[in-house]
């Protein structure tokens, strides 16, 4: 990984730029992200909202109420739809997703979160830290990631 980050949506209306590493990414398996994602997960890699900047276009934003009862926003491309991040109810942070990144081959989750929402064929195949449900703070899926990342 190679900072900065550089990423955008598919058709390239949209680009952004990461200053900082992030701190840590996970595959969330609620029904939510199924359906945002169009798959049997979504990815998620928070990084420190400051380090975060939009270099071209202007996303569009839309929000709803999640299992918490916290609002949660996300940030999309108008043109293609793409997903680019989420803005949890913590404004510390922005959820990246990682696929919008230009080079996401060295992403893997350290855990996967709200497995008991999984898909029946991926919950024998999960590695890392898991979580039935919400992770109940973030340090563990931190902790981990600093792991990985001096080993």
């Amino acid at each position: 990984m190679k900072l900065p980050l550089t990423g955008g949506c598919q058709c390239g209306a949209v680009r952004y730029e990461i200053a900082a590493e992030p701190l840590t990414v996970i595959a969330c398996h609620c029904t939510e992200c199924q359906k945002q994602s169009a798959s049997a997960f979504g990815m998620t890699m928070p990084v420190p909202r400051p380090s975060f900047t939009i270099t071209k276009g202007e996303p569009a934003h839309w929000e709803r109420t999640a299992d918490s009862g916290n609002i949660v926003g996300g940030a999309f491309c108008a043109a293609c739809g793409v997903r680019l991040y989420h803005e949890p109810a913590n404004k510390a942070f922005l959820n990246v997703k990682p696929g919008t990144l230009d080079d996401a081959s060295w992403v893997s989750p350290v855990g996967h979160i709200w497995t008991d929402r999984a898909q029946p064929w991926l919950r024998d195949r999960l590695e890392g830290i898991v979580y039935r449900g919400q992770q109940p703070d973030m340090a563990a899926l931190i902790a981990a990631w600093r792991n990985r990342a001096e080993g």
